[in-house]
Parts: structure tokens; sequence; C-alpha cells
């Protein structure tokens, strides 16, 4: 799998689809990797050049030398790939962390995004009330690996409705496993990236790409709400909601999430 040399890391990332097709990047939510988007990328490779990424510590990417995943880093990150793949600009789809990296990305350099797709995502600071939570799992989670706290992380990720599927089992697996083979340390980082983050609902108004807004019903983590406040800050932005889906929605209901986004992409391309 290819990696390039970007700013002091291996920068991971998967390119599928036509080298001459409209380029469409892909960015995942935090204990993930580019493979959340798999369902998409199959869909949708015919018509795009699909560029998934592996964020700072996380998937196949190491963790920085300078010990730093905030979103500023991972969206200097983003660029650099973007430049090293010989990219202008991109039609960009970002879950969670991604989106977090996406609206920096779309409201500060508007010439890099030709659309912008922003799933189970928000503009402003970690709720604080989770803020603690969030940090004693991570702390667990560096000591002991993911076992004793994946009862409480599961629900955080998946709706209820496929938390109690036997359907889902096998999803979640296969997403434990390569969770196992990530680093605690930099996967630790990741998470104090996400949980110290800066607000950007400020910035968000001055995006002017194409934006279609997707959020789980059931997503918990960061629910309807903060989805309706990216969708009425940017100009024109759409927003869908996903039934019986929650903050992982492109793998929880891969089929409806993939509709979304080709509609969306067929209107803008």
């Amino acid at each position: 799998m290819p990696h390039a040399a970007v700013n002091g890391i291996s920068f991971h990332y998967t390119d599928e689809g036509p080298k001459d097709a409209p380029a469409l990047v892909l960015g995942h939510g935090l204990l993930f990797s580019g493979w959340m988007f798999h369902p998409q990328v199959a869909a949708l490779k015919d018509r795009f050049r699909c560029i998934t990424v592996d964020w700072r510590g996380q998937g196949q990417t190491p963790e920085a030398p300078d010990g730093k995943a905030d979103m500023d880093s991972l969206t200097d990150d983003l660029l650099a790939l973007l430049d090293h793949l010989g990219l202008d600009a991109v039609h960009y789809g970002g879950l969670s962390m991604g989106g977090f990296v996406g609206m920096r990305l779309a409201a500060r350099h508007p010439e890099r995004v030709l659309s912008l797709i922003l799933l189970d995502t928000s503009a402003g600071p970690e709720d604080p009330e989770k803020v603690s939570q969030y940090k004693l799992l991570a702390t667990v989670y560096r000591l002991f690996g993911i076992a004793p706290v994946r009862k409480k992380v599961e629900p955080l990720m998946f709706s209820p409705a496929v938390v109690a599927s036997g359907a889902s089992k096998a999803i979640a697996e296969e997403w434990m496993g390569m969770l196992r083979k990530v680093p605690r340390s930099g996967m630790t980082k990741a998470i104090r990236g996400v949980t110290d983050r800066l607000p950007v609902v400020d910035e968000i108004g001055s995006i002017t790409a194409p934006t279609l807004v997707i959020v789980g019903a059931d997503d918990t983590a960061t629910p309807l709400a903060k989805a309706q406040v990216i969708a009425s800050t940017i100009p024109g932005a759409l927003l869908k909601v996903v039934p019986d889906a929650g903050h992982s929605s492109t793998i929880e209901q891969p089929e409806a999430v993939t509709r979304l986004m080709s509609d969306f992409l067929t209107t803008v391309s």
C-alpha cells in the first residue's frame, strides 16, 4: 500500500480508480482508518479517483516525531499529500475527525476543495461533559489496550440497532482486529487531538464549496443538533439524516450513505 513522505511522517493512503478522473479524498474518524470508507470506494471508484487517508497515529500511518496530532497538523498533512499527488482541487469527504479536517481545509484553502461532504462531525469543541470521560477511556486504553474499554467505546461508535444486530459482529470484529495492530501511543495522541480541538464554527461561514452534511439519526458522539449548526452556517449546505445509523454511518448503513454521496457528487461534478 502506498505511503507518502510528508511533514516528517510516512503517510499511508489508498488510491483507486482512474487517475484522470475527478479526485475524491476521504478522511476517517477517530479509532478508524481509511478502511471505514471501503463501501463507498467500491461503489464510486469507476467514476472517481478515490483516495483514502490514515491520519497520524492511526491505521498504517505512524505517529509524528513531534508528537502532534491536532487538527491543524492533520490539515497540513492533507495539503502536503495533495501536493505530493499533484492534485490542485478535490472533492473531499470526512467523517468526524475527517470532518474537523475538511472544514479547516475548505475554510482556509477554498481553492483546493471542489465540494465538501461532512459526515457525523461537529464545528464546535468537544462537549465539556464528555472530555473527562474520553480522556479516562484513553488512559485505560493506553495502559491496557482496547479490550477493557470496548463496551464503553462501541456505543459511541455505533447505533443501538447495529450493536444489537448479530450481522454487525463481523464488522465490529474486523474493526477491532485492525485497532489492535495500531500502536497505542500514537492513537492516544490522536484521541487527545480530538478532545482538545479548537472550534471552527466562526470560520465555516466562509466556505464556498457545495456542501452536503450527513448524520446518523442515532449518533450520540456528534448528534443531529451539531450537524444542524454546520448546515445552517455553511451557505447553501444540504442536511441529510440516515436512519438506524450512529457515529460510523459509512459502515453502519453503507448503501444509504453511498447513495447520498453519489447523488450529491453527480450534481456538483
